[in-house]
């Protein structure tokens, strides 16, 4: 009687498993292979990308009521969103955040992406400060950095100050409207400094009422919502404050505080509320729509006071 040696019992067993299986098989796994490189590369924090994008349509949504410069805008976004998008990659490279390259493959495909990035921004920026032109973006660009440095001396702290170092980061990230607005019309004045302060309460209340949500959703009753959210209740009364006086000193146009009504509605609704399920894919979309009312809002009272 013949025998058979192990490399011929395991070929005799991959014969046996269907062709169609082994097909599923191999492309569930390029399926999480292409989902693992992607989450390598494009930034998770899909809100952050609203934070950025609402300050500068809101700055350039008042400026073109002055001026129509658009080529340095283009410059700006380009800039604005490579070197935000870089920040991933870098730091999965550098091993600093809870992902990281495992191979060498992962390791030359980050490579790859850093290269491309900070080619796009580099190109982007360079066109934009050519020949000392908007020269006035240079110490934005500090206070910017500033707090990105500030952000991540506090993300290291650990979970106490996750709040707070979002809400330091919003400060970098807000600076786009002022940013937007100047390299359109040209001037750092009072309206840019007032966008950038809109911007900054809106990216943290709104920062504030998405983890509130999330933390409280099994939360019922308004005396049990306000014990555990008594912090975002101040918020919204130091928000109320901070419009109430920028108003007052006609820092803000009294007609742009409009713009706030929708997020202090929906802050001071939730702790009345009748109870519901936290779907978070729902809580993103409202959260999309009172940022699309913000910005709209924000730029039609803005050039109705004008």
């Amino acid at each position: 009687m013949s025998t058979l040696d192990s490399a011929d019992i395991h070929s005799i067993e991959i014969r046996s498993i269907p062709a169609s299986l082994i097909a599923s098989e191999e492309a569930s796994t390029e399926k999480a292979r292409r989902e693992r490189r992607r989450a390598l590369i494009l930034p998770r924090e899909h809100g952050a990308w609203g934070l950025l994008l609402v300050p500068m349509v809101t700055g350039a949504g008042v400026a073109f009521h002055q001026a129509s410069h658009i080529f340095p805008l283009i410059l700006l976004l380009t800039a604005a969103l490579t070197l935000f998008w870089l920040r991933t990659p870098l730091e999965n490279l550098l091993g600093t955040s809870a992902m990281r390259a495992q191979t060498l493959e992962e390791s030359h495909t980050l490579r790859s992406a850093i290269v491309l990035l900070g080619g796009i921004a580099a190109v982007a920026l360079a066109a934009l400060l050519w020949a000392g032109k908007n020269a006035g973006l240079w110490p934005l660009g500090v206070a910017v950095a500033a707090a990105f440095i500030a952000q991540a001396i506090l993300k290291r702290l650990g979970r106490r100050t996750r709040i707070l170092s979002e809400m330091v980061g919003t400060i970098g990230l807000t600076a786009a409207a002022p940013a937007a607005y100047y390299v359109i019309t040209g001037e750092f004045n009072q309206v840019a400094w007032t966008l950038w302060l809109a911007n900054i309460l809106f990216a943290g209340d709104q920062i504030h009422y998405v983890q509130l949500r999330i933390h409280t959703a099994k939360v019922q009753g308004f005396g049990a919502k306000l014990a555990h959210g008594w912090g975002f209740a101040l918020g919204q009364a130091l928000m109320t404050a901070i419009i109430t006086v920028a108003c007052m000193a006609r820092l803000i146009p009294p007609i742009a505080s409009l713009a706030f009504a929708p997020l202090l509605f929906r802050g001071w609704f939730y702790f009345i509320q009748e109870p519901a399920p936290l779907i978070v894919r729902r809580l993103g979309w409202s959260e999309l729509k009172h940022a699309t009312a913000f910005c709209v809002l924000l730029i039609a009272t803005f050039i109705l006071a004008r």
